[in-house]
């Protein structure tokens, strides 16, 4: 059983920047999958960066701005510069390790304009 917290949302203003960081707690390793989704608000979820091993990707709509960090085997985190509106959502921790998929509880990111 793994379980994810994470930390670093808040309210912010166009331009500015967060990081955010997940923890990761159970029987987990370098070479487990751990992202960053998001969810807008009305929105599906979406994939925004992932790591596994050395391999760090980020998605197309972010790329230049959102930069993902493994940390250590349980720690992963997201620097996100030049924020803008339409990055507010609910961030996802996620982790997959072997057959199973874990999501935290998810940090609000708001964006002002």
């Amino acid at each position: 059983q793994v379980q994810l917290v994470e930390s670093g949302g808040g309210l912010v203003q166009t331009g500015g920047s967060l990081r955010l960081t997940c923890a990761a707690s159970g029987n987990i390793y370098k070479s487990s999958v751990m992202a960053w989704y998001r969810q807008p608000p009305g929105k599906q979820r979406e994939l925004v960066a992932a790591s596994r091993g050395g391999d760090l990707n980020v998605a197309n709509s972010v790329k230049g701005r959102f930069t993902i960090s493994r940390d250590n085997a349980n720690t992963v985190s997201l620097q996100m510069n030049s924020l803008q509106p339409e990055d507010t959502a609910t961030y996802y921790c996620n982790a997959v390790v072997g057959l199973q998929t874990y999501f935290g509880r998810g940090t609000q990111v708001t964006v002002s304009s």
